[in-house]
């Protein structure tokens, strides 16, 4: 089982501040467009303006809207790592029960609360409705990144496996949490925490 490489959906990386600056508040256009317009409707024209910058901007980064989209997937695997990791250093001794809550805590709050995430999380959304599997294996190596060493664990194949069984299982549930409720059902959220601790439970236990 060997790991999913990062997607690179940038024609060109920003190298200057300004460029980095104006890159970001591309991504934050495309996020707040989504929830606006949804993907189908979305135009690197209407970026380009909420963005208050030239359609040429755009291009210099992307060549079309789905570059960008998965360019905030990415972006969003990489908050979402943070936030994980900010949390989990300041977290109790809790060991994996804590940090699984942490993990599934911090996505379902960036599910209700960051821009564009419902529709693209961190890639296996556009188009609309698409399940691709590579954007769980690249969640699944970055937690067995992030969780080895908090849980004391090697990083192998075993506990990727693990993880990455454990993140198909929770997409699917939280999925199914938000399509109840917009909010999330809490109860389905309740059975899918508890589903996950039982099925850790026999290899991190």
């Amino acid at each position: 089982m060997k790991p999913v490489p990062h997607a690179t959906s940038l024609r060109r990386a920003p190298v200057q501040r300004r460029s980095a600056e104006r890159l970001t508040r591309i991504l934050d256009a495309c996020a707040d467009l989504l929830d606006e317009v949804g993907y189908d409707a979305l135009s690197t024209r209407a970026v380009a303006q909420r963005a208050g910058v030239p359609i040429g901007s755009v291009y210099r980064f992307f060549g079309n809207k789905r570059q960008m989209a998965d360019a905030l997937a990415q972006r969003n695997l990489e908050r979402f790592s943070a936030r994980v990791t900010e949390r989990l250093r300041t977290a109790g001794d809790g060991g994996w029960r804590e940090a699984m809550d942490v993990v599934l805590d911090e996505y379902l709050q960036m599910k209700r609360t960051a821009p564009g995430f419902s529709l693209v999380d961190f890639g296996n959304q556009i188009p609309v409705g698409a399940r691709h599997t590579e954007p769980n294996h690249r969640v699944a190596d970055r937690l067995t990144e992030l969780l080895s060493g908090y849980l004391g664990r090697a990083p192998d194949e075993d506990l990727r496996r693990v993880f990455l069984i454990a993140v198909e299982t929770a997409d699917t549930l939280v999925h199914l949490a938000f399509r109840v409720a917009p909010e999330g059902d809490p109860k389905i959220i309740s059975e899918a925490r508890e589903l996950l601790r039982s099925y850790l439970a026999r290899t991190l236990d």
